[in-house]
């Protein structure tokens, strides 16, 4: 249960992190984001302040004890945020070298995942 742990706070604690570190920074740099998101990606610009609450508000449901289906859907909306910007960047023709980095992210949130399962099971006594 204590590899468990140590494996859940490490991959939760890196997404949760870059997801604050992405919203907050969205909403405190609206113009580097318009940049980005608005020119390169071509969606909306009110896309943007959404999506950066939306991944402060999953964070935090992810890190505060409790809540299991809260935490779940947090997990469902990282996972589409996630999937949907890594097909974005791809789809608008960006190199390899710019949207790799997003298979890591994705690779991070799937262990992430995986480990709020396995300390679900183990609180439950389910061997998995």
């Amino acid at each position: 249960m204590k590899k468990i742990n140590i494996f859940y706070w490490i991959f939760n604690g890196l997404i949760c992190a870059l997801m604050l570190f992405s919203g907050i920074n969205s909403l405190v740099d609206p113009a580097q984001t318009k940049l980005m998101v608005t020119d390169h990606l071509k969606y909306p610009e009110y896309f943007m302040t959404l999506l950066s609450i939306a991944k402060i508000l999953g964070a935090i449901a992810i890190l505060v004890p409790g809540f299991k289906r809260l935490k779940e859907w947090a997990y469902a909306g990282f996972a589409f945020d996630l999937i949907f910007a890594t097909y974005s960047f791809i789809a608008v023709g960006d190199p390899v070298k710019g949207w790799a980095p997003m298979v890591v992210i994705l690779i991070v949130f799937a262990l992430a995942y995986v480990f709020y399962i396995k300390k679900q099971n183990a609180a439950a006594g389910i061997i998995s």
